[in-house]
């Protein structure tokens, strides 16, 4: 049975509540829970799967998006928080990583337990994405760009880029998080205090040693880098098998 708690916008396809540890997914720029769903069906028996939807979009269709990076860094934080009562993992993928890397700073500054553990997977080092930002498309390029952009990156399947009505909405959600993602501005002397897992693919844009190394000097804790097969969305078969990397411990994790 799935279940979703509209408060504090937490997603979970199957339950767990007996389970020793979560693990916390956060999406992409214009993404949403679907594309971590079926990471349930391969979770281990000892995690619970919790996926955080952003305002805006499946079922917080309803709830405007988030206006500025502050307001859904803060949606977030809360509701990460409603989750931390057991051990978790906080996963990020390419905007989800500044997002999962952020939202750890910012529960630490406010008390709450921060994760056991950084998973980001993606993304470039966030005080470095001004520098690296060629690659990604602005929040006023046309509709036919944001298109084109996602095709090019394997977020949007020929079903969608084929019917108008979707296709509109998928545009919607990427310049929305565009437009949020733009206002992000990285603080001075944030670091991630827990262990960290870099995972980048082979073809994605930004060389993986300049990404690795860009990570590895944010991090206080435990840091690991690892380099897989495909672009920014890696291979199927790669993203399929991502909760692997996502659960398997870092060094200096303790485990429950």
């Amino acid at each position: 049975m799935q279940t979703v708690s509209s408060a504090s916008a937490v997603y979970r396809p199957r339950p767990r509540p007996g389970a020793g540890r979560v693990l916390v997914c956060l999406s992409f720029c214009g993404g949403g829970t679907a594309p971590f769903r079926r990471w349930a069906d391969v979770m281990p028996a000892d995690v619970e799967l919790a996926l955080i939807c952003y305002p805006g979009r499946e079922m917080r269709f309803g709830t405007p998006f988030a206006r500025d990076w502050i307001t859904l860094r803060d949606d977030v934080v809360n509701a990460v928080r409603g989750l931390t009562s057991r051990p978790y993992t906080l996963f990020g993928h390419s905007m989800g990583s500044w997002l999962a890397f952020e939202t750890a700073a910012q529960l630490e500054r406010i008390g709450v337990p921060p994760p056991s553990s950084l998973v980001v997977s993606g993304g470039v080092a966030p005080h470095k994405r001004q520098a690296h930002g060629a690659h990604t498309p602005r929040s006023d390029d046309g509709d036919d760009a944001l298109v084109a952009w996602m095709r090019a990156f394997g977020q949007m399947p020929a079903v969608v880029a084929n019917e108008p009505e979707l296709r509109a909405i998928a545009v919607e959600l990427l310049r929305a998080d565009l437009a949020v993602s733009e206002s992000y501005r990285f603080t001075e002397g944030t670091r991630a205090t827990v262990p960290l897992r870099l995972l980048y693919g082979s073809g994605d844009t930004a060389p993986f040693a300049e990404v690795e190394a860009d990570w590895r000097s944010l991090a206080d804790g435990g840091f690991e880098a690892c380099e897989l097969p495909g672009g920014h969305f890696y291979e199927t078969d790669v993203w399929s098998g991502l909760p692997r990397w996502c659960t398997e411990s870092l060094p200096g994790t303790a485990r429950p």
